[in-house]
C-alpha cells in the first residue's frame, strides 16, 4: 500500500482548513473525530449523519480532511484510526477549526477538543 500524505503542520493552509469543512459532512466527521466519541475508525464514522455515507464517499472526506492538516490516519491491520491535530492546529491557526465547527452548531468546547 502506498504512504499515506499528511502535510507537516507548517504547510497547512487556512484555505484549505476552510474548503475542507465546507462540507457539513466532512465537518460533521471532523467534529466526531476531534470529540472523540467515534472510536476514530472508519466504520464507525459512517453513521453520523442523518443519512449513511457510503464508502467511497467516506474515503473522499476522510482523505481531504487529512491532506488539508486536520487529521491524522494510521493503519491499524485492516482498519484505519483517525486522529485529530487540534492541538497542532491550534497552535498554527488558534481558535480556527473551533470557531468553524461552532458556527456549524457544536460547542467548541465539547466537540472540538485536543488530542
Amino acid at each position: 500500500m502506498r504512504p499515506l500524505f499528511h502535510p507537516a503542520i507548517e504547510d497547512v493552509r487556512p484555505e484549505a482548513i476552510l474548503h475542507a469543512l465546507s462540507d457539513p459532512e466532512r465537518a460533521a466527521i471532523f467534529a466526531q473525530i476531534a470529540g472523540g466519541s467515534s472510536g476514530g475508525t472508519c466504520a464507525a464514522l459512517a453513521n453520523i449523519c442523518a443519512r449513511v455515507i457510503p464508502k467511497s464517499s467516506l474515503s473522499n472526506h476522510i482523505k481531504v480532511l487529512r491532506e488539508a492538516g486536520l487529521i491524522r490516519c494510521e493503519r491499524q491491520g485492516v482498519e484505519m484510526h483517525n486522529h485529530s491535530r487540534c492541538s497542532e492546529l491550534d497552535e498554527r491557526f488558534p481558535g480556527l477549526a473551533k470557531a468553524i465547527l461552532s458556527a456549524y452548531g457544536w460547542p467548541p468546547g465539547e466537540e472540538a477538543k485536543a488530542d
